[in-house]
């Protein structure tokens, strides 16, 4: 599970919006192409949520009762890798029903391999080599998150790392849990001890590189971002974060080839990489590109919060004057 990377959306001021929802919630489908029996795990982007599943012999798979929101959808083959997929749950990606069906292909140019993403949907070695009762609490955090209750989870997390204090999965889980409620100097803490039990984890990796980027400390982010992008040059968040980091110190062309990457490979991702092309083109004069940018954001997040200041974007820059 990784963490949305915030500061990309502070573009535009945010406006509140709360989309209509059903009293059972909203309905995740999807069918997997070419069909397969394997893992699929839904984590929250943006809030505390974690739920798995396997997908039928027909590649079908179904999330029952979900909240509005964006989610991270991660496909887990056993041999060729994951493919990972932004999803946007609100009243405007939703039909009649409340009901959201997505097809994942699985593309070999896109697959990740196990050095780059994982999910707490899945056993890690970190979690195998742990003793016992930490390893129970770390599962039962996971299903206190599956109920979206993050101070249940963080409970259990906090005694699996008291009995294992190398445990990096479940550090890792503390500071995603910390990032999502905005406590990042917290999590800046946690990811950090993750990593230092963990040097070959990816997920801290790029967590810190994006918590640091929060912190307002774009220089000291670069390093992380960098080899997370190199580590996994097929990971959208990565390749995001090191956009934004570059963005942030002033380089443009380097932040617009990363960025562009990222929307490459997840056109919806939950870092809103379209946003900040979106401000690199209008910096440039060059408003088709701009427009094009936040056009394309506004098909993939109708209700975001932000959704109401790009719409007025949109309109001044399409304004002859």
């Amino acid at each position: 599970m990784r963490c949305e990377l915030a500061a990309i959306t502070a573009l535009f001021a945010f406006v509140s919006v709360s989309p209509a929802i059903s009293a059972s919630g909203y309905e995740l489908t999807g069918r997997i192409e070419p069909p397969a029996r394997v893992a699929v795990s839904l984590s929250g982007a943006t809030t505390p949520f974690q739920g798995s599943t396997l997908s039928g012999a027909d590649g079908r798979f179904v999330f029952h009762k979900l909240s509005p929101g964006i989610y991270t959808l991660v496909v887990s083959t056993a041999a060729r890798g994951k493919v990972v997929q932004t999803i946007d749950l609100s009243a405007g990606t939703v039909d009649r029903k409340g009901r959201l069906d997505v097809l994942v292909k699985i593309e070999p140019g896109r697959l990740e391999s196990d050095g780059g993403v994982s999910t707490g949907a899945t056993v890690s070695a970190t979690v195998l080599s742990t003793p016992e009762r930490a390893a129970k609490e770390y599962d039962e955090a996971l299903r206190c998150l599956n109920r979206r209750d993050s101070a249940c989870a963080a409970t259990h997390l906090q005694t699996a790392v008291d009995i294992a204090p190398r445990f990096s999965a479940a550090w890792n889980q503390l500071g995603i849990i910390a990032y999502q409620t905005k406590r990042y100097s917290d999590a800046e803490s946690h990811f950090r001890r993750a990593l230092e039990a963990s040097p070959d984890s990816f997920e801290p990796l790029v967590n810190l590189g994006g918590v640091l980027l929060n912190l307002a400390r774009p220089r000291e982010a670069l390093t992380y971002n960098q080899r997370a992008a190199s580590r996994a040059p097929n990971d959208a968040l990565a390749n995001s974060q090191l956009g934004l980091t570059y963005f942030q110190l002033g380089n443009g062309t380097e932040a617009e080839r990363f960025l562009r990457i990222a929307v490459s490979l997840d056109p919806a991702h939950f870092s809103y990489p379209q946003l900040t092309l979106a401000k690199i083109y209008a910096q440039r004069g060059d408003r088709p590109a701009a427009l094009e940018q936040l056009r394309d954001f506004l098909t993939r997040h109708p209700d975001a919060p932000v959704a109401p200041a790009v719409r007025r974007n949109i309109a001044r820059l399409s304004s002859p004057n």
